[in-house]
């Protein structure tokens, strides 16, 4: 306990003492509980420092009063006016301020302010709107790194259209969020496809029609996968974007069964037919040869497209597409050769873009089949037995020349 001359004495000293006395004033106030007159008699004492010339002083009381949730505030809002080193270390940690406190602060920071605002423990949507629209990148990125900051998705798809693209700092802190709308996370993984084409490093190791087929069924790969995710979430606003863009064509649907995806080849198909969704789930779940050629082709599709749609939902009723790579290659080699059979060798026009598809899905699945048979043959305790001795080779003897 410092005796009340003490502290008379130690605000006549020099800085450090009065930085002491300060220090020692704010956290008499924070745990005060005693009379009423006392804690005022404190509160002015506080007052009393913000006056004085010292930055050492007024530090000393900031850092007493920083992380107290019942500092008061009048005084903080005094010290959020102060010297640059008061100030920010006041708006990043204090959590007596609330949002309306610093928003005005916000128009008018420099950069280092609008990083420590930045470093706030709790941000709300109102103060992260204000500080992204400083413009200040690293700002920007501090905040899309945090997924606890409440950030409006159309201010997500507006900074993934304007920024992402280009950026691929920015581009990476928005994919990592999960809040992040579905079709700007389509955006992004397709200047993610671009950006690994135009890669001199990428670009010299893959050929280049080898290097956009796969980046072609990595994109689809995305484009489907992102669509099921909304689908078992029932969000179906992105299917709906993409076919009012005129996204979805043949190749994505054929490419949404392949892979499992049926929640979204059934949100896909459900608005390109204007059917309810659960009737469409059920026709491909259990429908007929010509219930589903009916649902097709209230889709717009031909009667070659449709039937091969049809008989790919036939065969995949029968595998698990989800999981099993194995059950996919399977599939799309029956849907391969019954094309050839069906039409004697000769593909039609209108159906040689999706057997190019089915050919190189028949390839590279073959591929990743093979893989797991090497590897679960490798895994086979069977594998680890002796290789069996050879019998030693009998020699001949060759005459003498």
């Amino acid at each position: 306990m410092v005796a009340y001359q003490d502290f008379v004495a130690l605000c006549r000293g020099n800085s450090e003492e009065r930085g002491q006395a300060a220090h020692l004033a704010a956290k008499a106030f924070l745990g005060h509980t005693g009379p009423a007159d006392e804690h005022a008699a404190l509160y002015a004492a506080l007052i009393g420092f913000l006056d004085d010339p010292s930055v050492k002083v007024r530090a000393a009381l900031a850092y007493g009063l920083l992380h107290a949730a019942e500092a008061p505030r009048p005084i903080l809002l005094a010290l959020l006016q102060d010297s640059a080193v008061i100030s920010r270390a006041v708006a990043q940690y204090s959590p007596a301020l609330i949002d309306a406190d610093i928003l005005g602060l916000i128009r008018v920071a420099d950069t280092p302010m609008l990083q420590a605002i930045a470093m706030r423990e709790r941000i709300g949507g109102r103060m992260a709107q204000a500080l992204i629209a400083r413009g200040e990148r690293p700002v920007m990125l501090k905040l899309l790194q945090r997924p606890d900051v409440p950030v409006p998705v159309d201010l997500l798809a507006a900074i993934a259209a304007e920024l992402g693209i280009l950026d691929a700092g920015i581009r990476g802190a928005l994919l990592d969020r999960r809040d992040l709308p579905a079709t700007a996370r389509l955006v992004l993984v397709e200047a993610v496809a671009v950006e690994l084409t135009g890669a001199r490093i990428v670009k010299g190791a893959v050929a280049q029609k080898r290097l956009e087929r796969i980046m072609r069924d990595a994109t689809d790969t995305a484009l489907t996968t992102i669509g099921e995710r909304e689908a078992c979430g029932g969000r179906a606003p992105y299917a709906v974007e993409l076919v009012s863009s005129e996204r979805i064509s043949t190749r994505v649907m054929l490419h949404a069964v392949v892979n499992g995806h049926v929640l979204f080849f059934a949100d896909c198909v459900a608005e390109l037919c204007q059917a309810p969704r659960d009737k469409v789930f059920t026709l491909l779940e259990t429908g007929s040869r010509a219930a589903l050629n009916a649902l097709l082709a209230r889709c717009g599709l031909k009667e070659s497209v449709r039937n091969m749609i049809a008989r790919l939902i036939f065969l995949a009723r029968a595998a698990d597409l989800a999981d099993d790579v194995a059950a996919r290659h399977f599939v799309v080699t029956a849907l391969t050769e019954e094309l050839i059979v069906e039409h004697d060798g000769t593909i039609p026009p209108e159906l040689e873009e999706a057997f190019a598809y089915l050919s190189e899905q028949n390839v590279t699945l073959a591929r990743r089949a093979a893989r797991g048979v090497m590897s679960a043959f490798a895994g086979d305790a069977r594998a680890e037995q002796p290789m069996p001795l050879m019998l030693e080779e009998t020699r001949l003897a060759l005459p003498a020349a």
